[in-house]
């Protein structure tokens, strides 16, 4: 007889952590990703303003798994599930499955308006933060060649789209890269002359946080010089910058952080999905209908306590794919299968600049530098692997004591 056969898509954090609790077990795992690493996502808007690079925040999923005997890691990208044959279809081949995980994660959503994405890209992945870098700093650059005012202060300008954790981290982290890292590199310009937008549709940035946290990061982005616009949502983008109602704001850089959609697995599946993409699944996060599926992470839309989908963070993520291992190890052994999933919420951070971040954990709500060196150590040890904890750590130092920023490489070329 052979084994059973568990396939997980996806090497984010979900499926990361489920292929990881089912090492050792008696079942044949397969991993499938179009990239051979895992990406720490948290940190990725740093790669993008120049403080840390692509290697310290990824490790290569094979090195991962390796002492994982029983799981294969496999290089493609999927195009689409038969239910009925139980088959995974890549570009080139099929792979068969018993029990199947789909763990695909989110894309950009632009609300109808995907011509934005050329001028306004979203940060997902590795190519996205360093062709954000290349924008960013390329604006500087030509600044500092600019021949009139006019066109100086469009490069100078810096537009960032959405005011949940990535907007607030990009625009404060630009913020700091103009007024801090820069400030003594060029001849002509002053790089603290640029100006950083942050457009948020809502009221109040950090909309999930309570109120008072909300304040303290706007607060803590004015500190820095960041413009903070509320209450119009962006009409329209393009190469001369955004228009907000009917205001014009000229801008050579557009960052799009204002909205995600799921992967494609309801498609591949063919079920109804939720208003962003998202595969609704039941208590066992399995699909209705299809107990040998599973569907986790981003992609899911599965109820919390208050009967609300559950948010998109990577905690999330990491409970549902041990979880789903929990579940899986306990059919292998025909034992009774774990109680439904529920989600235990630690506690939801997001950092501003140099000393200043929130975090709320319910029954703490903090601001300020203890905020800061919390999300930082944090953020630190959930990096896999050793090496990049300390080289990491070591990178926060030494931009912390010197005021410098470590990777501003202008790499790779503007698409034709």
């Amino acid at each position: 007889m052979t084994r059973p056969r568990i396939v997980i898509v996806g090497a984010g954090f979900g499926g990361l952590s489920a292929a990881h609790a089912l090492g050792g077990a008696d079942a044949d795992v397969t991993v499938i990703d179009r990239r051979n690493y895992h990406l720490f996502q948290p940190l990725l808007y740093q790669v993008a303003t120049a403080g840390l690079s692509p290697a310290q925040i990824a490790s290569p999923i094979r090195a991962i798994l390796r002492r994982a005997a029983n799981v294969r890691v496999v290089l493609g990208k999927v195009t689409g599930v038969d239910k009925e044959r139980r088959v995974v279809r890549l570009d080139d081949r099929e792979i068969p499955y018993d029990t199947l995980v789909l763990a695909t994660g989110a894309r950009h959503a632009y609300f109808g308006h995907d011509e934005w994405e050329s001028v306004a890209p979203g940060l997902k992945k590795i190519d996205d933060a360093t062709a954000i870098r290349r924008r960013i700093l390329t604006a500087f650059e030509n600044a500092e060649s600019a021949e009139t005012p006019e066109a100086r202060r469009r490069f100078l300008a810096f537009v960032v789209i959405g005011g949940g954790p990535t907007g607030v981290e990009m625009a404060g982290s630009i913020a700091e890269l103009a007024h801090v890292a820069l400030r003594h590199d060029f001849r002509t310009i002053d790089p603290r002359e640029a100006r950083v937008m942050l457009v948020e549709a809502g009221s109040r940035v950090l909309a999930a946080f309570p109120p008072a946290l909300s304040t303290a990061a706007q607060a803590a982005l004015q500190r820095l010089h960041v413009e903070v616009r509320f209450g119009t949502p962006v009409s329209n983008c393009d190469e001369s910058g955004v228009t907000i109602g009917d205001e014009h704001l000229p801008a050579a850089t557009i960052i799009w952080a204002a909205g995600v959609a799921a992967s494609a697995a309801a498609h591949w599946l063919g079920v109804d999905k939720d208003r962003i993409g998202r595969v609704p699944v039941g208590p066992d996060l399995t699909v209705p209908g299809h107990p040998e599926i599973f569907v986790i992470g981003d992609t899911a839309s599965a109820a919390g306590k208050d009967g609300k989908p559950l948010p998109g963070l990577a905690p999330v993520a990491k409970q549902q794919g041990a979880y789903v291992a929990r579940v899986l190890r306990a059919r292998l052994a025909g034992k009774p299968l774990p109680p439904p999933f529920r989600y235990r919420d630690y506690g939801t951070m997001a950092t501003i600049g140099r000393r200043s971040a929130v975090a709320d954990f319910g029954w703490l709500r903090l601001d300020g530098t203890l905020a800061w060196l919390m999300w930082g150590l944090i953020h630190i040890s959930f990096l896999i692997g050793f090496r990049n904890r300390a080289v990491v750590m070591l990178e926060w130092i030494w931009s912390y004591v010197t005021f410098q920023s470590g990777a501003r490489l202008i790499t790779g070329s503007e698409p034709n």
